[in-house]
């Protein structure tokens, strides 16, 4: 039995996503070289409100109070992950794998071969995360034109103290 439940997120939901998101990020506030993003910008309520029309995001609730979200588009026959985020109180309850794992349900459910994401190789809670819910770091994105190129602007953003990483889950039985 968990303290929390996950739905589809609602558009009601994308005012309290930038909140989450932000409480989230104190975590990098333990990373050298990843201080910055304590303060950096979240991802836009409006941004949140268009990838919710599109009917692939979750919302993870603790008493109704949302404590996590998963913002994720369908791009052809994949399912890609912009962000998952658990608000800093909720956290290491099991929310973050949850909405993970209903969103590669959701692909499945969809005609989806795949979930893609990218995220820091070597932040603890970023991609061995991951690979622990079943991802794989991908080697040749030469395949992955959209992933390539979003991980050259990460990289540019982010600068070369921490590597950043594609990782893909394929859908099967």
């Amino acid at each position: 039995m968990t303290d929390w439940a996950l739905r589809l997120a609602r558009p009601g939901d994308a005012a309290a996503f930038p909140d989450v998101e932000r409480s989230a990020a104190r975590a990098f506030a333990t990373v050298e070289g990843l201080e910055s993003l304590v303060d950096a910008w979240p991802m836009p309520e409006e941004r949140h409100r268009l990838l919710i029309a599109k009917g692939h995001c979750l919302t993870a609730l603790v008493d109704e109070e949302v404590a996590g979200f998963l913002a994720g588009e369908r791009f052809g026959r994949a399912l890609h992950i912009w962000e998952m985020s658990v608000a800093d109180p909720f956290q290491r309850r099991g929310i973050g794998a949850g909405l993970v794992r209903a969103s590669t349900i959701d692909a499945a459910n969809v005609g989806c071969q795949s979930v893609t994401l990218t995220t820091f190789a070597d932040v603890a809670w970023n991609a061995p995360f991951y690979k622990r819910l079943g991802f794989e770091p991908i080697d040749d994105l030469a395949t992955w034109p959209r992933l390539a190129g979003l991980l050259a602007d990460e990289r540019a953003s982010f600068g070369a103290v921490h590597e950043r990483v594609a990782m893909v889950r394929f859908s099967g039985p």
